[in-house]
């Protein structure tokens, strides 16, 4: 599955802007640009958090902002700024992205609360 999407104007929603967003199953690519045109990739196992978010203008447009925090060194941040099906995107990003890191075995894994649980306070 792919999702090619452009960057809007909040005007109307109005696909006036020289950005296209292609979102596939092992990567997204930013391509921005009229006279110096500028592609940028990233893999979808280096995405780690997806972020949803929508103003007031965006969602009277049926907009909205998916932002991607990453493990790329080159853009730590993505935005797929004023795209509709923004809501899609963000859960094809979100179970994809799990996908990846599953097939390449980069899981990170949390250590929270490892410590053994002891009965009571501890005698010296």
């Amino acid at each position: 599955m792919e999702f090619v999407e452009r960057k809007r104007w909040l005007f109307l929603g109005l696909p006036f802007t020289f950005t296209k967003y292609f979102v596939k199953e092992d990567m997204i690519t930013i391509d921005s640009g009229l006279l110096k045109t500028v592609e940028n990739d990233c893999y979808m196992y280096k995405v780690q958090d997806v972020e949803l978010t929508a103003t007031l203008i965006e969602k009277i447009f049926g907009l909205g902002t998916v932002v991607c925090h990453t493990g790329d060194t080159t853009h730590p941040t993505l935005k797929l700024e004023h795209i509709k099906n923004a809501r899609v995107i963000k859960d094809f990003i979100l179970k994809e992205s799990e996908e990846a890191r599953l097939k390449r075995r980069t899981v990170n894994m949390l250590d929270i609360g490892s410590e053994a649980l002891d009965d009571g306070p501890d005698e010296v």
